[in-house]
């Protein structure tokens, strides 16, 4: 039995809950328990997960639990290992995760209100949440699991204050089965505590990455009651976007600010493990410019993106053992890196001569958004005919997202990104007949925010060429799902979108980086499963690539590059994303 009253009680007696984050879905289920027994020795006694909705129910109605999905048996992994699990379930989880975790699909419902007392909105919520308390149900506290905290929603004070939805979220938790405490976690300035906080039906808790204690008093002022204080996430580093620095925190004013938190109250570590962001699963954020997140979810947290402890890990474990006895544990045999080698390139194909094979095809009078065309990832080419040659005057994209690359005969004319989609641009065509291809790409739906309402992509309004309207459209909807149905003996044009394909043979498996320096931008492909995206412009130049993913004998991996920036070589290295200590 777990309870929350003067403090956190554990079978009738206080217990102090020390827990740090890792998320199953960022981390191949081969690797589980190598992290959860780190997470334990770190002298962690919980851990911590989101839940994404979007990937457990990628298509309505159509579920997922197997795999990197399997909850289940992550939360018995746990258990094995002799850790506690707090669970926040979906709806919505932030997290740097692709639209924060809610399905794109939702999108088709136009009349719809995301995160609100909509009708539509907690319908389908409901039905998700009906499927996914099978997944772990059982497995709380009182039925002998581990589970011992669920929380309501996530960070909602930042983004709204309907109360009565927040009530109706954990009314549905509690009918599909949720019987642990629940907790509420915000910011502790502004309005977010009062905002985000149901004090009849979840505890409330902080999120922060500074100001631990005075955070954490904050809620003891709002509440004005005794109660176990608890910082949900205490952010020990931060996230990375393209184009921007890495980031990096020092592990002694972390260190320092643990100590005087455990002092007064419980702390989850936001990130113990980050992991990765594999497929097309970043988030993005938007302030004044679109800043979509990195590949790699390494958070500079105690744990390294690919499993290593760091000196943070070291500084965190000396604080942790003043407040808690720390058990030894037998950790498991360290995962080797192996630098592979350089492998030169066997085949390449272009983009435009692979579409009937590798893209849903249809024809529309306007053009329509990813969404519309059931699609949630990846790419969309628009193509038309622009007819005879002449100027080109006032050539616009009208409510595009998120980049878009113009082709005229094959041939590049422009590059739109952000807030330059939507500006004039102006071009000659040469030809006696010319062919518009417009490829648009999805780099991650915002995770945070009110932009969360307006998550189209694709092109949702227009094309303007010369004041009026293009009409006639193909649509190639390009997930990349299929990588499978490229064929390579198609012809190779430089300079423009393209696969490139590589045979890598190994005899002894383990860990490696895939080193994309000198390539453009794209997304690449192991044994066909989609390792996550690259950019030359940083500050992320090598992919981490867990061991699991290969095999021994011959391994195949596909570039798909967009820029024209390529080389016919590709080096397995073992030197990680960021080197650090």
């Amino acid at each position: 039995m777990f309870e929350i009253k003067d403090d956190f009680y554990l079978n009738d007696k206080p217990i102090k809950i020390i827990s740090g984050a890792i998320h199953y879905f960022r981390v191949v289920p081969e690797y589980w328990e190598d992290r959860l027994l780190k997470l334990k020795a770190m002298g962690c006694n919980t851990v911590e997960t989101y839940v994404p909705w979007n990937a457990h129910e990628p298509e309505e109605g159509q579920f997922n639990f197997e795999w990197i999905l399997d909850i289940r048996s992550f939360i018995q992994t746990a258990q094995k290992v002799g850790l506690m699990v707090i669970v926040r379930p979906s709806p919505y989880i932030c997290a740097e995760w692709e639209f924060g975790g809610l399905p794109a699909w939702l999108l088709q419902y136009e009349d719809m209100k995301l995160r609100v007392n909509h009708p539509i909105f907690l319908e389908k919520v409901d039905n998700y949440f009906q499927r996914l308390f099978q997944e772990f149900a059982d497995l709380q506290i009182e039925q002998g699991g581990p589970i011992i905290m669920m929380q309501v929603e996530n960070e909602y004070g930042s983004f709204g204050s309907d109360k009565t939805y927040l009530k109706k979220v954990a009314q549905m938790m509690r009918k599909y089965g949720a019987t642990v405490p629940f907790v509420t976690s915000d910011g502790a300035w502004s309005d977010m505590l009062k905002n985000g906080t149901v004090l009849d039906d979840a505890y409330p808790t902080v999120n922060c990455g500074s100001k631990l204690v005075e955070s954490m008093q904050e809620v003891r002022n709002f509440t004005k009651s005794e109660g176990p204080l608890m910082v949900m996430e205490y952010w020990i580093g931060w996230f990375d976007a393209w184009g921007r620095d890495h980031h990096t925190r020092d592990f002694e004013s972390a260190a320092q600010e643990l100590d005087e938190a455990l002092e007064i109250g419980h702390v989850n570590f936001y990130m113990f493990h980050g992991g990765t962001n594999f497929g097309f699963w970043n988030g993005s954020n938007y302030y004044e410019t679109h800043s979509p997140d990195t590949t790699s979810y390494d958070y500079d947290a105690p744990l390294t993106e690919w499993g290593d402890v760091s000196e943070k890990y070291k500084a965190l474990q000396t604080v942790i053992k003043k407040h808690a006895t720390v058990e030894e544990v037998a950790l498991p045999e360290p995962i080797k890196k192996i630098h592979y080698g350089t492998y030169q390139v066997t085949n390449s194909t272009s983009l435009f001569a692979n579409l009937e094979n590798l893209a849903v095809k249809s024809e529309h009078s306007y053009t329509l958004p990813m969404e519309k065309l059931g699609q949630n990832f990846g790419y969309v080419l628009y193509e038309t005919d622009l007819g005879e040659a002449r100027e080109i005057h006032d050539f616009k994209l009208l409510g595009a997202n998120d980049r878009a690359q113009v082709f005229v005969n094959d041939k590049h004319v422009l590059t739109q990104y952000d807030q330059e989609l939507g500006t004039e641009a102006t071009f000659p065509l040469a030809d006696e007949e010319n062919r518009l291809s417009i490829l648009v790409e999805n780099l991650g739906r915002v995770n945070y925010s009110s932009v969360l309402n307006h998550q189209h992509k694709g092109i949702n309004e227009g094309v303007i060429m010369n004041r009026a309207f293009l009409s006639d459209w193909n649509h190639y909807s390009l997930p990349l799902d299929n990588i499978d149905q490229v064929d390579f003996t198609k012809a190779y044009q430089a300079g423009l979108p393209s696969f490139h394909q590589f045979k890598v043979e190994i005899d002894e498996i383990g860990d490696t980086f895939i080193d994309m320096t000198g390539w453009g931008k794209g997304v690449v492909f192991v044994n066909g499963f989609n390792l996550g995206r690259f950019w030359e412009i940083g500050p992320q130049f090598r992919l981490y690539l867990p061991g699991p993913l290969l095999k021994q004998g011959e391994n195949t991996i596909v570039i798909f590059e967009t820029e024209g920036v390529v080389k016919d070589t590709i080096t397995l290295t073992d030197i990680p994303p960021f080197e650090r200590q």
